[in-house]
């Protein structure tokens, strides 16, 4: 996908360009200014500024190919795609692999594997994350493949028209009639890295289900309704069932050295098609093994724990 192509509707004739592409076209106030900005907006093929005022049956043409360049060397990392078309990738992050590069980790990070296997296949196309994971929990991560899609999948998340799942297992029996953890997450100082329940948080709520106790220890379906740094962590840290593997928030690591967190499900509308789809991601070994050995009938996380939700 590289262009974006419209005829102009009468209702639009007489308002100005930029009307029409937030009230229309739903882009966001970003993609538009940068998009003019590169003389990537043309209408009946000339460039245009953003006052332009339409006229009935103007041929609207974006270019979606942007001028951005990154510097992310590209490494022959293995990645486990899950979905890709000409819009979106959508990849099953093992764990202990971070997603983009930082002071501490310039290498061997999901962005690094990812522009490998663009440029493996000719894609002149740079990181734009669209979710992102810790780096010791696995599962399902997004990336768009243009500034576009990055924006209309990112309002999608925002207006709420984006389920994401996932499985935990944390220590003791977690109970079965706590359907709802709505309760706010605050970061406690500028530099601090972990959050706690503070008052002063912003509000964070996480819905969980509760697929199986077994030995002292559960297996948690949970799905995010706001997007915090550490929610599902944080939450469960704080009720007393701290995920297993955990270091951070008090979990237990006998069982495993990673928090046994993975992001197995998600649903949405496809950003260019607008049809519905979704994606799910089996679990990875360690924490599968970790499971069955808990006793947990692991088999039960599986496409079919998504039907009719």
């Amino acid at each position: 996908m590289k262009v974006i192509e419209k005829d102009i509707p009468l209702s639009y004739a007489g308002e100005k360009i930029k009307t029409y592409l937030k009230e229309e076209m739903n882009l966001s106030t970003r993609f538009i200014r940068s998009a003019a900005m590169e003389k990537r907006i043309r209408v009946n093929n000339r460039p245009v500024k953003l006052d332009y005022i339409l006229r009935e049956e103007d041929h609207l043409l974006i270019s979606l190919i942007s001028k951005e360049t990154q510097d992310i060397e590209p490494e022959n990392l293995p990645i486990s795609i899950v979905h890709e078309d000409d819009a979106i990738l959508i990849v099953n992050k093992a764990p202990y692999m971070v997603v983009h590069p930082t002071r501490r980790h310039q290498s061997g990070t999901l962005a690094n594997a990812v522009i490998h296997h663009y440029r493996s296949k000719g894609e002149d196309t740079i990181i734009r994350l669209v979710s992102r994971l810790d780096m010791n929990t696995s599962g399902l991560t997004i990336l768009a493949k243009n500034q576009f899609v990055h924006s209309k999948i990112s309002q999608d998340m925002q207006n709420e028209d984006y389920d994401k799942y996932y499985v935990a297992i944390v220590k003791g029996a977690f109970p079965e009639e706590t359907r709802l953890i709505d309760l706010p997450i605050y970061r406690d100082g500028d530099g601090a890295y972990n959050r706690v329940i503070d008052e002063r948080g912003q509000e964070s709520r996480t819905e969980v289900e509760v697929i199986e106790r077994c030995n002292g220890y559960s297996l948690l379906l949970l799905k995010l309704l706001t997007g915090r740094t550490h929610q599902i962590r944080v939450h469960l840290s704080h009720l007393g069932y701290p995920i297993i593997g955990d270091e951070l928030y008090g979990g237990d690591l006998t069982a495993m050295d990673r928090q046994a967190l993975h992001a197995v499900y998600i649903s949405f509308q496809h950003p260019v098609t607008g049809k519905p789809m979704d994606a799910f991601a089996d679990l990875l070994p360690d924490m599968y093994e970790v499971g069955k050995n808990i006793g947990f009938d692991m088999t039960k996380v599986n496409r079919n724990l998504f039907m009719n939700r």
